[in-house]
C-alpha cells in the first residue's frame, strides 16, 4: 500500500512539474509572438499583466466559491505592499521579454538566484553552505558571460531586466514569509493579490505603457483579442503548478 501511495505521489509530482514547464514556455513564447513588432505588436506590457491578474482573480474567485481553496485572512496592508512589488515584477519581465532577445530574458531570471541569496543575507542574516555558494557563483559567472556576448542587448532592455531581477526576488522572499506567517498557500496568497493587482494595473497601466511606449491602448486594433486571451489563460496555469508542487517561491532559487 505504502509503494503504491509513494508511486502515485510521484506520478503526481512529475505530472504538476510537466505543468509547470509547458505552461512557463508557453506564456513566455505567447507574450513575446503578442508583444513583438513581428507578431501582434501588443506594446502595452503593464496592460497586458492586468489582464493576466484579471483572470486569475476570475479562477481565484471560482476556487473559492466552490470550496476547492479557502481564504484565509491576511492585513490589507500587507497585501497592498505585495501587490506593489508583485506588480513591478511582473511588469517589469514583461517589459523585459518585449525588449530583450527571450535567451536574454531567461538568463535574467536565473541571475534572480545570487540576488535572492544576497537580499536573504541582508534582510535575514541568512548564511549558506560553501557547496551553495560554489553553485552561486557558477551562476554568476555563466549571467555575466551571456549578458556580454548577447548582441541583442540594449540599455532600456537592461535597465527593465535589472527592475524586473529586484523586484521578482523581492517578491520571492515576501511571498515566503508571508506564507510562514499566516500559513497560507501560495495559490490562496495569489487569490487574494490577484483583485488589487488586476485593478490597479488595469486603471494605471495604459498610462504607464504610453508614458513608455508613446502608444494609446485606445489606438491599437484589438483583432487579435483571442491571442491576448489565449496569453491570460496560459497566465492561470502557473499557479495550480506552482501550489501542487510546493515551487511557486522557491522557482529559480536555492534557499527554498
Amino acid at each position: 500500500m505504502d509503494s503504491l501511495k509513494k508511486q502515485s505521489s510521484a506520478v503526481s509530482d512529475v505530472g504538476a512539474w510537466a505543468m509547470n514547464v509547458v505552461s512557463s514556455v508557453g506564456l513566455i513564447m505567447a507574450n513575446k509572438q503578442l508583444m513583438s513588432p513581428a507578431g501582434y505588436a501588443f506594446v502595452f506590457a503593464t496592460t497586458l499583466t492586468g489582464f493576466h491578474f484579471s483572470m486569475t482573480a476570475l479562477i481565484g474567485l471560482v476556487s473559492n466559491a466552490t470550496g476547492n481553496s479557502t481564504r484565509k485572512k491576511v492585513p490589507l496592508w500587507e497585501l497592498l505592499w505585495f501587490s506593489v512589488v508583485a506588480n513591478t515584477s511582473i511588469t517589469g519581465m514583461n517589459l523585459s521579454l518585449m525588449l530583450n532577445s527571450v535567451g536574454f530574458y531567461q538568463i535574467s531570471k536565473l541571475s534572480m538566484i545570487p540576488v535572492v541569496c544576497v537580499m536573504e543575507w541582508i534582510l535575514h542574516s541568512k548564511h549558506y553552505s560553501d557547496k551553495v555558494k560554489i553553485s552561486v557563483l557558477v551562476v554568476v559567472v555563466g549571467v555575466g558571460v551571456c549578458t556580454v556576448t548577447d548582441v541583442k542587448v540594449n540599455a532600456q532592455g537592461f535597465i527593465c531586466a535589472c527592475v524586473a531581477v529586484l523586484s521578482t526576488s523581492l517578491q520571492q522572499i515576501s511571498i515566503g514569509s508571508l506564507q510562514k506567517k499566516y500559513s497560507i498557500g501560495s495559490f490562496e496568497l495569489l487569490s487574494q493579490t490577484a483583485p488589487i493587482q488586476a485593478l490597479s494595473l488595469l486603471l494605471f497601466g495604459p498610462f504607464v505603457d504610453y508614458y513608455l511606449t508613446g502608444k494609446l491602448l485606445a489606438s491599437y486594433k484589438f483583432s487579435s483579442a483571442a491571442f491576448v486571451s489565449t496569453s491570460s489563460h496560459q497566465s492561470t496555469a502557473k499557479p495550480f503548478s506552482h501550489e501542487h508542487t510546493r515551487i511557486y517561491i522557491c522557482r529559480n532559487t536555492l534557499w527554498c
